[in-house]
């Protein structure tokens, strides 16, 4: 058994879920949960939270894969099929594309 004593009380968990997709302190909402696109801050700037416990693992990356891929897939497929552009041409467009869009 836990002891209730030693344990922080527990938050409201939809509050906390919005404040993350803000990037902001699931505690005070106000300061930066993130310091990178990947990198969380080891404590919140604002009410000193620790934050150094949560993970960005490889979900911003994976869902800008799957966003950028689901734009870029059917664009690409209909300047080919359009156009018939040279490869070293449609890779070198779609390249810094997908380099803007990320």
């Amino acid at each position: 058994m836990s002891n209730p004593s030693n344990s922080k009380a527990e938050r409201p968990t939809m509050p906390a879920v919005l404040k993350g997709w803000k990037r902001k302190c699931p505690q005070c909402g106000s300061g930066p949960l993130l310091s990178g696109y990947l990198t969380v801050n080891d404590t919140c700037t604002v009410c000193s939270e620790e934050l150094h416990h949560h993970r960005a693992d490889d979900g911003p990356a994976y869902l800008t894969i799957l966003l950028v891929g689901h734009l870029m897939a059917p664009l690409l497929h209909m300047i080919f099929v359009r156009y018939r552009p040279e490869p070293l041409v449609l890779f070198t467009i779609f390249a810094v594309g997908c380099v803007g869009l990320s």
